[in-house]
């Protein structure tokens, strides 16, 4: 016999997962601007690495709207 979670548990564990990804793209964009103040880089590697981020948190905010329509 199966056991179904509530619509709060699931979200619960969603937020564990996708808080992850959230660290994940700061810490990378950190790095990146790491790189850009750094002047042994070039300006374009660090800005690559903060768009590697960006694009990270991006679809974090994509996965967010689409499972639980915070638009309405």
């Amino acid at each position: 016999m199966k056991r179904h979670m509530t619509r709060e548990e699931e979200f619960d564990i969603l937020k564990l997962v996708l808080d992850k990804f959230l660290w994940l793209g700061v810490i990378i964009m950190g790095y990146g601007f790491y790189k850009i103040i750094s002047l042994n880089e070039s300006l374009s590697y660090g800005f690559a690495i903060m768009l590697a981020g960006a694009v990270i948190l991006v679809i974090f905010m994509i996965l967010l709207i689409k499972e639980y329509n915070f638009m309405k």
